[in-house]
C-alpha cells in the first residue's frame, strides 16, 4: 500500500511514521509513505496555502490550488472514477479529507482503506479547507471524533496507524485483529441441541468492545486474577469473555449493540445484565 499525506507540517510526521507497526510495515516493505509539504506547490514568496474566506467569518482557510496542483503530480485517477469504482466494489485508490465535518473514522473503514493500493490523506488546518477540495477532488471526508482540532495532522497519524496494521503481514500474529474492540468478523458457533447459539472461540470481540485481559503474576498486592482463566476449561473461558465484553460494551459503549452481531447466548446474558 502506498499513502501520500499533504500538510503543512511535515516535520510532524517524523515521530509517528517512525516507531511501532507502522515503522514495521514501512521497513518490511508493505506500506510506502510519503509527506508532502503542501508549501512546496505556492507560487509567491511569503508561500501562502490561506486566505480569509468569503462572505467573512473568524480565522483563515486552506487555499484550494497548492491542494490541487499537488495531487495533480500524483498518480491518481479522477475523482469521479475513484468514486465509480468504490460504489462498484473495485475501488483502489482514495483521497481523503481530514476534517471535523467528515464521516466518522472506524475500524470498519479502516479495513476497507487497508485494501487499497494507494489512500492520499490532505490535512485540514486553520478554520478548514476551500470546499471546492471536497467537492472535486477528495471522494471521502473523516474525522477520527466528535471534537475539533487544530488540524488534521493527528487524525492522518492515527488513520495511518489503524490501516497499516491491518495489512496482510505487519502482526506478528494475524489473528490479533480478530479479537480486537470493534472487530466484527463473525460467529464461530458451537451447536446446543441443533441450535447455534454463540460463539465457540476463546477469543474475538465480534463488532463489541474487548473483554478484560490478565497476565502473570496470577496474584499481584491481593488483587487476583479471575479463577475462571487458570482452570483450563475454554468452554468456560470462552462464555467468561464474551459476558466481559457484553458488559463492558453495555456499560461504556451500549451504542455498538444495536449493530452488533449477537447471538442467542449474548441476548440471553444481556437480559440478566437488564438489557432488553
Amino acid at each position: 500500500m502506498k499513502a501520500d499525506i499533504v500538510t503543512i507540517f511535515p516535520d510532524f510526521f517524523r515521530g509517528p511514521l517512525d516507531y511501532g507497526i507502522t515503522r514495521r510495515a514501512r521497513e518490511m516493505g508493505l506500506a510506502e509513505i510519503a509527506v508532502h509539504d503542501l508549501r512546496g506547490f505556492t507560487h509567491d514568496r511569503h508561500r501562502t496555502v490561506d486566505d480569509r474566506p468569503f462572505g467573512g467569518g473568524e480565522g483563515m482557510v486552506l487555499k484550494p490550488e497548492p491542494i490541487f496542483e499537488l495531487l495533480e503530480t500524483l498518480p491518481l485517477a479522477s475523482r469521479e472514477a475513484r468514486m465509480e469504482d468504490r460504489i462498484a466494489g473495485r475501488a483502489t485508490q482514495s483521497v481523503i479529507l481530514l476534517s471535523a465535518q467528515g464521516e466518522r473514522f472506524t475500524q470498519q473503514v479502516a479495513s476497507q482503506l487497508a485494501a487499497l493500493d494507494r489512500i492520499v490523506l490532505v490535512c485540514g488546518r486553520y478554520e478548514g479547507v476551500d470546499e471546492r477540495v471536497s467537492e472535486f477532488l477528495a471522494d471521502r471526508e473523516f474525522s477520527i471524533g466528535d471534537y475539533v482540532l487544530s488540524g488534521g495532522e493527528l487524525g492522518a497519524a492515527v488513520i495511518l496507524e489503524a490501516v497499516t496494521r491491518l495489512l496482510p503481514g505487519a502482526l506478528g500474529n494475524e489473528a490479533s485483529t480478530r479479537q480486537e474492540s470493534f472487530t466484527a468478523h463473525g460467529h464461530d458457533e458451537v451447536e446446543d441441541g441443533g441450535e447455534f447459539i454463540g460463539n465457540a472461540s476463546t477469543c474475538g470481540s465480534n463488532g463489541l468492545l474487548d473483554y478484560p485481559h490478565y497476565t502473570r503474576p496470577a496474584e499481584f498486592r491481593g488483587m487476583t486474577v479471575p479463577e475462571v482463566l487458570l482452570n483450563g476449561n475454554h468452554q468456560q473461558i470462552r462464555r467468561w469473555r464474551r459476558e466481559r465484553a457484553l458488559k463492558k460494551t453495555l456499560r461504556n459503549r451500549p451504542d455498538l449493540l444495536d449493530g452488533a452481531d449477537l447471538s442467542i447466548e449474548d441476548r440471553e446474558i444481556l437480559s440478566r445484565l437488564g438489557k432488553s
